[in-house]
């Protein structure tokens, strides 16, 4: 029974640090554009293309033996 004393105050230094964590990323924005990560994930591979350069042809690798 003498544990709970230390793990009551344990647990709720805990959850109030997890609320103002939760409320400090609200304020600071962190939530604010939940579409274009959606988005995002649902675009062809080749949009990203635009801005890789080409890439330059070598030629043929023959092999020898």
């Amino acid at each position: 029974m003498s544990v709970i004393y230390i793990m009551l105050p344990v647990a709720l230094v805990l959850a109030a640090l997890a609320v103002w964590g939760f409320v400090r990323a609200v304020r600071d924005g962190q939530f604010d554009d939940m579409d274009t990560p959606a988005m995002r994930a649902i675009q062809p591979d080749d949009a990203d293309a635009v801005s890789r350069p080409p890439v330059r042809e070598t030629g043929t690798i023959t092999r020898t033996s």
